[in-house]
């Protein structure tokens, strides 16, 4: 699972056979039925580009993906989430969070032992005591099509988005955030328990989005860009 997990955040687009074959290639005595098991336990088989892979909630609607071709031109016009695995000495955790696409700001995340909605939906309830989106964008997974986690968007009025089965890159701004995470704080802490990675993801992101400077926001933070979209829209609503 260890070696899947950095393998996958290297070649997110590795379907079964192709993550089979890497690890048949680094000595590992393995099939593909057992790396479709691990993968799935890891939850990454949700954006493979292969058919029936990412489930949504039994009886729950799908809704389309809105965001083909649009601009992305001011912050909370479009916020995505998604989920990852975080793997500890003493097993794995899973990690989701809240991204607003314009300024890269992470506006809340929640660790879970389980795949039940149930943190996704505390997550959001956390994001939207900051502010809410025009448009909310997701995965088709079962937390984010359960009837609890939409009818927090509808309720509010935002439009949800969801990707196409197998387009990973719809989501690709919280993919990036994953490979940070990754190369930047798990892999180099190797969490033991639960409270590590609680206390060790909470710091970085902290640095993430107070003082990690990134090349696409012209060497801006994600917190000082996402402030001052909050300034500009408090402007413009006085004027």
């Amino acid at each position: 699972m260890r070696l899947l997990d950095e393998q996958y955040t290297r070649t997110p687009f590795y379907g079964v056979r192709r993550m089979t074959a890497w690890l048949q290639a680094q000595g590992r005595r393995v099939n593909e039925k057992r790396v479709r098991r691990l993968l799935r336990k890891m939850g990454l088989l949700a954006i493979y580009p292969q058919p029936q892979l990412s489930q949504p909630a039994q009886g729950a609607p799908v809704y389309p993906y809105l965001l083909r071709g649009v601009e992305i031109e001011r912050i909370n016009q479009v916020w995505s989430t998604d989920i990852t695995y975080i793997r500890l000495h003493t097993g794995f955790v899973y990690l989701v969070a809240i991204m607003d696409w314009y300024s890269r700001y992470v506006l809340a995340w929640e660790v879970s032992n389980t795949l039940e909605s149930s943190f996704c939906v505390a997550a959001l309830d956390r994001a939207l005591c900051v502010a809410q989106p025009e448009v909310f964008n997701s995965d088709q997974g079962s937390q984010f099509t359960s009837l609890v986690f939409t009818e927090r968007l509808k309720a509010q009025g935002i439009s949800i988005s969801m990707d196409g089965r197998g387009r990973a890159l719809d989501n690709i701004f919280v993919e990036r955030l994953w490979r940070s995470v990754k190369y930047e704080e798990v892999y180099l802490k190797e969490y033991r328990h639960a409270p590590d990675a609680m206390k060790g993801l909470r710091q970085y992101f902290e640095f993430y989005n107070r003082e990690r400077l990134h090349q696409s926001l012209a060497y801006k933070t994600p917190e000082a860009v996402y402030r001052q979209g909050l300034k500009q829209a408090a402007e413009t609503t006085l004027i």
